[in-house]
């Protein structure tokens, strides 16, 4: 069996489990509906901060990218420079 079907199916099996005890919670409707607002509000929040985290990440990947190449670019330059003004060709 795949890894990821059974992930699939743990994270089913725990959101279908959170929801029934939320739901069979002894609460009135409007505080059961104000308390599955605030899980709402709460997993929104987690995944805001987990998708900027992984944009600030790969905003910096990119800028060592950008850098690495400059770096490249530059060096390989030089050694043209170099090549020419010992006398050789490009």
């Amino acid at each position: 069996m795949n890894s990821g079907k059974i992930a699939l199916g743990l994270l089913a099996a725990a959101a279908t489990g959170a929801l029934l005890g939320v739901i069979f919670a002894p609460s009135k409707g409007a505080a059961l509906r104000r308390k599955i607002h605030r899980m709402g509000e709460k997993e929104i929040d987690v995944i805001k901060k987990k998708f900027n985290d992984f944009v600030d990440s790969m905003s910096q990947s990119c800028e060592k990218v950008k850098e690495n190449i400059e770096d490249f670019t530059h060096k390989s330059m030089d050694r043209e420079d170099e090549k020419v003004s010992a006398g050789g060709s490009i």
